[in-house]
């Protein structure tokens, strides 16, 4: 049983409604929202499934584009007037069954109180919410937890949401989890950061060379030698100087001193 049910004018808020329930089914769960084109099985008879549908749904979401009052009858009568037309069908459902109904505004569309028949005129009282393409993070984000504070359903199912577990407060547990039982320590160098758990010690967010073995570790160049050369050693460059022991250089015989 679908909790939300998006209903739309086709011609006018299709892909609105399409996204409006993917970001809606990917934070509370595809089951959780119904919209027809995805949630009627090939082959059921939709009239019923409709109106199944939005019987057993606790909100109604109204997408209503610039478009929404466009459409006419054959005999050229508002669309919106016409008692077989199942974008109105499906609203006054709603409010007879007492589910919640919130139009949802596309861009700057405004609700005009003049052009709803006496059946629609109530949803021009409705609180509504809007739904910008320029802004659609946002506001998708406020349609979604408008949706978790007023339905408790959608608040267990809210993946956001720490009663449902949501990512972010499991991403927090773990971390705290990770940083306990032990006392972390910042090494220097920049080599990264020791602490210890039941295991032993360990070394994280390793930032340069960590030495696990036996022998020496050199990091930097180093100066080996005998007193009678020196070897000098730099990553993978490694030179020599020899020294000599006699009288000190000068000019050779025959140049000006």
């Amino acid at each position: 049983m679908s909790t939300v049910f998006v209903n739309y004018r086709t011609g006018d808020g299709d892909e609105v409604a399409a996204l409006l329930e993917h970001e809606l089914s990917a934070r509370f769960g595809s089951e959780q929202v119904f919209r027809a084109s995805k949630s009627i099985p090939a082959g059921s008879r939709f009239p019923q499934a409709l109106i199944t549908a939005v019987r057993r749904s606790h909100v109604l979401l109204a997408v209503i584009g610039r478009r929404w009052f466009d459409p006419r009858t054959p005999g050229g009568r508002p669309a919106v007037e016409d008692p077989d037309d199942w974008t109105r069908r499906e609203i006054i459902e709603a409010f007879e069954t007492g589910a919640l109904v919130i139009p949802v505004l596309v861009d700057s569309v405004r609700i005009d109180r003049s052009l709803l028949p006496p059946e629609l005129s109530v949803l021009a009282d409705c609180q509504y919410r809007r739904l910008s393409m320029r802004n659609s993070h946002a506001d998708l984000d406020r349609i979604g937890d408008d949706l978790s504070r007023l339905v408790p359903v959608l608040a267990k199912a809210d993946t956001r949401s720490p009663l449902a577990g949501g990512t972010k407060d499991k991403e927090k547990k773990e971390k705290k989890g990770k940083d306990e039982g032990g006392t972390r320590i910042r090494t220097r160098d920049g080599l990264g950061q020791v602490g210890r758990d039941l295991s032993g010690t360990v070394i994280t967010a390793p930032r340069g060379p960590v030495h696990t073995g036996s022998g020496a570790q050199h990091n930097g160049p180093q100066f080996n030698g005998d007193g009678m050369g020196v070897q000098y050693v730099d990553g993978g460059r490694v030179r020599e100087i020899r020294q000599q022991v006699g009288r000190a250089a000068g000019p050779e015989d025959g140049q000006d001193r």
